[in-house]
């Protein structure tokens, strides 16, 4: 049976690969999995039938048989455990692997997204500076632990993983705003994962989508 997933009719990150289905496509793709897009205005997102699989009303959702999945990094480690390429065999590397997958989510996505919807959201209200110089505050703090432990290695530990995924797919949210170019090991590490031929059909995919909803 083919995986499904769900994702945005017309995505607000305007086809720039930002959205978490994202994340998925490009998972499935490094694994050499075959998988069918639904695709969901947002009025169908707060319907039964998708509420009935994402109680919160977003994408992307994973349909596998009788398996349906929500929550990208959920997604992400179910494919990359049932899939070659995004976990080592390893134990202790797998773990590690995992590791980062949760840090990537977990320290470096809040305050990262944060600053995206601070910038869209309060941009007109008078504490919006005071709150984006403190969310890059905590940013820069993140990305220098980050560059820290990355050196002048490829990857995080040793061979590209789901964890390597996540942390990209993170910190692209960040590409052009200044913060991410000043650890030029960082965006040379963001460059390497994009130019993944994985990645190359991921990224295309999506933009497709929103490309011809534009048209339409």
């Amino acid at each position: 049976m083919t995986v499904t997933i769900t994702a945005f009719e017309r995505s607000p990150d305007r086809g720039n690969g930002l959205a978490r289905d994202m994340r998925v496509r490009w998972a499935l793709e490094e694994a050499g999995q075959p998988y069918e897009v639904r695709l969901l205005s947002f009025k169908t997102m707060k319907e039964p039938a998708h509420l009935a699989i994402q109680p919160f009303g977003q994408i992307p959702t994973y349909e596998d048989g009788e398996l349906t999945l929500f929550e990208s990094g959920a997604i992400v480690l179910h494919v990359a455990e049932r899939g070659p390429g995004l976990l080592p065999d390893e134990a202790k590397a797998r773990a590690r692997a995992i590791m980062w997958m949760f840090a990537a989510l977990n320290t470096l996505e809040p305050p990262i997204f944060d600053r995206s919807l601070v910038r869209i959201l309060e941009r007109d209200k008078p504490w919006y500076e005071e709150r984006l110089s403190a969310l890059d505050e905590i940013i820069r703090k993140r990305l220098e632990g980050l560059s820290s432990h990355l050196g002048d290695a490829d990857w995080l530990d040793g061979a590209f993983s789901a964890g390597d995924l996540l942390m990209v797919t993170v910190l692209r949210r960040l590409q052009g705003l200044g913060l991410l170019e000043e650890r030029p090991n960082l965006a040379a590490y963001v460059a390497r994962a994009e130019a993944r031929p994985a990645y190359q059909r991921a990224f295309e995919a999506q933009r497709a989508v929103f490309a011809a909803s534009s048209a339409g």
